[in-house]
């Protein structure tokens, strides 16, 4: 074998060994099944509790999809716009419901998830949710807390500012996100987003196509 057939075959290697550690990455920050591969079922009690915030509501309940999330986790915010048409799409056939996991790496994920629950103690959750993601990029990955920005976000939704603030620091929110955080953790969430779909954690999602064939089969069903 030649020195330069040695040198190409080292290369070709080289890119095979990138090429997995992305794909092994991206799996680690993809939505977690596609219809039919999902996890253990997990104690419904745990996925969703009485104050669980719901974007969507079932009225047979057959259909639950429960999603782990960091607000400013850019697989998030990647899954949002599929989420969103999900959401538009099954209307009132699923009950979506989000939970707060927030990663503490993401040095604003915390502090976000108490700004969405100090707006839902004044009926606005969804609303912040909306505004969280859709600006992700001007708050995400700063340094420095971003409550000024928070601010801004329930000013633009016309809330009670005074008691926005007094609830952003009140302890029993911070409270709030770390039930919600235990609960994944007994789940065994490891990452965000996190799905469980009636109960079963999904494991192998890669498209809003995937998503979208687990609704339908569990409806189906």
């Amino acid at each position: 074998m030649t020195r330069n057939t040695r040198l190409t075959l080292a290369m070709i290697l080289v890119v095979i060994l990138v090429m997995l550690g992305l794909m092994t990455y991206n799996r680690s920050n993809a939505p977690s099944a596609v219809a039919g591969d999902t996890g253990e079922g997990v104690d419904p009690a745990v996925l969703v509790r009485d104050d669980s915030h719901r974007l969507s509501t079932a009225a047979d309940g057959r259909v639950t999809l429960v999603e782990f999330l960091d607000f400013e986790c850019e697989s998030c915010a990647a899954a949002y716009p599929a989420v969103k048409e999900i959401l538009a799409t099954y209307q009132d056939r699923i009950t979506f419901v989000v939970r707060y996991f927030p990663i503490p790496s993401h040095p604003n994920a915390e502090l976000a998830a108490r700004a969405a629950q100090a707006a839902a103690n004044q009926d606005r959750f969804a609303e912040m949710y909306t505004l969280l993601f859709e600006n992700q990029d001007a708050w995400g990955h700063q340094r420095t807390p971003q409550t000024e920005a928070f601010v801004g976000y329930a000013r633009t939704l016309g809330l009670d500012l005074d008691r926005f603030q007094r609830d952003l620091d009140d302890p029993a929110t911070a409270a709030r996100v770390d039930r919600d955080k235990a609960d994944g953790e007994s789940a065994g969430v490891q990452g965000t987003p996190t799905f469980f779909l009636n109960g079963r954690q999904l494991t192998q999602v890669r498209t809003q196509g995937d998503l979208v064939a687990a609704i339908d089969a569990a409806l189906a069903g």
